[in-house]
């Protein structure tokens, strides 16, 4: 097997062991006395009904309704599945929340409410609170996208403007018993953080979303201004905290992570006969100076071969006039040029199938990236330089294309090195 068939067959490896249809129905409750309403809603939201409805008894009562992206999802007969859009909320995520929140309520103590939580849960899950729109809503969230907003500094902000995130989901469900099940998605793995956490407690505050738009010097439309200085000042409600009655029959359970996707990839290495190692499922910061730190420890490995493995989210910080690419392909070209007297081989994907906005899921770069993008007049330098890093390796037909995988465990990146 080749280097770059190696790497790509470590991505199949990593989004398999994410594979709803596998890892969910182990953790399937018993069907209540009462009757089983499934909400959700992220990038997995789709396949994780649909595995749902696979391993669920026929006679048992169920139904619901879960939110994907766009082109993410699957049939189903008795959980509704809508599209919405990511990583903008559009109108139709709107609608599916509300209605989440009206069947929640209808909720009794007999029932169990079942929530599949995946990454992207955030944006397609935005009714906004009242007095905001989602036009204000849409346009903070590019704003905080733009500027390079970590997801923990987006999900702050997000959690104090829409009525689903930060436990109030939990808290819609009016003591019914209710089980999250969690495809994690960020650093750490606390379901707080995961699509906003709308069955988990809420540390942050409303002063906590203002000080982080400060931060990144996020201008406020009115309605937000409003709302989040108003929630701030005691004059509006805040988002359950940890203690609150609501989550007395509530649990957050995470099913698959990073750790074990990336695990799983060491496993496939190991099976080539290449040693391999995980050096972080929680890598973050701008993707050029992780790409920095990658080449750093490459080149201090004496050991060869070997694979280096790691995950996490890494962010980009545009300019007003930038290219098309994602955080990974971003990273790779600028791995490619930090490496450019070291032959290695990389690879970085969204386990989602989707590098930010773009078709693929990432790229791959070798010893001769460099070369053959000089031999076709292409200034590698300069397309990371106006963020086009989608230009550059669509150019050289080095994009990984897989579509959606329908689940999501972060970034994927393997770097091997003593290959030839």
């Amino acid at each position: 097997m080749n280097p770059r068939e190696l790497l790509l067959e470590s991505f199949r490896a990593a989004v398999a062991a994410a594979d709803p249809a596998i890892i969910l129905p182990p953790h399937l409750p018993a069907p209540p006395r009462g009757r089983t309403l499934v909400v959700g809603g992220g990038k997995a939201a789709a396949s994780m009904a649909a595995a749902v409805e696979a391993h669920w008894p026929e006679s048992a009562p169920l139904s619901g309704l879960v939110v994907t992206r766009y082109q993410h999802s699957l049939p189903t007969r008795r959980i509704e599945v809508v599209e919405a859009s990511h990583p903008l909320p559009d109108g139709r995520g709107e609608a599916a929340a509300l209605r989440m929140l009206d069947m929640a309520g209808q909720l009794g103590p007999d029932d169990l409410l079942l929530a599949l939580i995946s990454g992207g849960g955030s944006s397609l899950l935005a009714a906004p609170v009242e007095g905001v729109t989602l036009k204000e809503l849409r346009r903070v969230t590019k704003a905080l996208l733009g500027a390079g907003a970590s997801i923990h500094d987006i999900n702050t902000v997000r959690k104090h403007l829409t009525r689903l995130s930060g436990g109030r989901l939990a808290q819609a469900a009016r003591g019914a018993r209710t089980l999250a099940l969690i495809i994690s998605d960020v650093v750490g793995d606390d379901p707080t953080h995961i699509a906003s956490g709308p069955c988990a407690p809420d540390p942050t505050t409303c002063a906590d979303a203002l000080e982080r738009l400060q931060r990144f010097r996020i201008a406020l439309p009115a309605g937000i201004k409003h709302h989040l200085e108003a929630c701030a000042a005691g004059g509006a409600d805040d988002t359950p905290k940890p203690g609150h009655r609501c989550f007395a029959r509530m649990e957050n359970r995470v099913i698959a992570s990073a750790q074990h996707s990336l695990q799983a990839a060491c496993e496939f290495f190991e099976s080539q006969r290449i040693p391999a190692m995980v050096l972080s499922d929680s890598v973050s910061g701008d993707a050029q100076a992780v790409a920095k730190q990658h080449a750093a420890l490459a080149r201090a490995v004496k050991s060869h071969p070997i694979a280096l493995i790691s995950g996490g989210e890494t962010t980009v910080t545009l300019r007003p006039q930038h290219g098309r690419g994602g955080r990974n392909t971003e990273f790779l070209l600028a791995l490619a040029l930090e490496l450019a007297d070291t032959p290695a081989w990389a690879i970085a994907c969204d386990t989602d199938g989707i590098d930010g906005s773009e078709d693929n899921a990432g790229a791959v770069i070798g010893p001769d990236t460099l070369l053959r993008a000089h031999e076709d007049g292409f200034d590698a330098a300069a397309f990371l330089g106006a963020h086009n890093s989608h230009g550059f390796f669509s150019a050289l037909n080095d994009l990984v294309v897989s579509g959606p995988t329908r689940t999501n465990v972060n970034d994927y990146r393997a770097l091997l090195l003593g290959l030839e």
